[in-house]
């Protein structure tokens, strides 16, 4: 069916372009198609290949490998125990990065504040040092439950321990520690921080 329009010039009646509804199905199937194949297959690829070309450690996960085997990632926090290893923030998530979470506890719930109490006399014990001394992320639990890295004043406060339990001389651990820690990102974002995993990696270099 053609529809007829009148032209202000001659008074004559055009005649429009016959459409129907298949037409117009039709070309939204192909845009929708073409989209799904350029947003879901070729940026896609196109972002992984150079990803994995221009940050070939970082595309796989940062992760870290020791004789050919994978023991962890510079991402994902490990609930070190040891008394000869630096140990990172607590993890309501045990660090599992399958399902990251926080406790979601209110700052007024009796049952974290049993628990940061706990964990603060227990550090206290271990390190020799007033609980009132701890640094906040040793007993802070991350949002993601996963976060690999602590202060440097949390690093600096297992330092006797550490080096006590391993018989090496304190400057040695030291100086490990502050050879570890990491410049803000971009030196504006966030804060100096230490990589709890590699830290230990480092020690256990000097043990072998």
């Amino acid at each position: 069916m053609v529809t007829k329009i009148p032209d202000p010039a001659t008074q004559e009646t055009l005649p429009l372009p016959a459409t129907s509804a298949g037409t117009g199905w039709s070309h939204a199937l192909r845009g929708a198609l073409l989209l799904m194949l350029i947003c879901g297959g070729l940026y896609p690829a196109v972002t992984a290949t150079l990803g994995g070309m221009l940050f070939p450690h970082q595309s796989t996960g940062s992760l870290v490998s020791i004789n050919g085997k994978v023991i962890g990632s510079e991402l994902v926090g490990q609930p070190f125990s040891a008394p000869g290893y630096f140990h990172g923030r607590p993890s309501a998530a045990g660090y599992d990065p399958f399902s990251v979470s926080g406790s979601n506890w209110a700052p007024s719930n009796p049952d974290l504040r049993q628990r940061a109490a706990a964990d603060a006399a227990r550090i206290a014990e271990a390190n020799n040092i007033a609980a009132n001394t701890i640094p906040v992320d040793l007993i802070a639990a991350s949002g993601s439950g996963i976060d690999p890295h602590i202060t440097p004043e949390a690093a600096r406060l297992q330092i006797d321990r550490v080096a006590r339990t391993r018989n090496l001389p304190r400057n040695q651990v030291a100086g490990i520690v502050n050879e570890h820690v990491e410049p803000p990102v971009l030196s504006i974002l966030g804060q100096p921080h230490v990589n709890v995993l590699k830290l230990n990696l480092a020690l256990d270099t000097i043990n072998q």
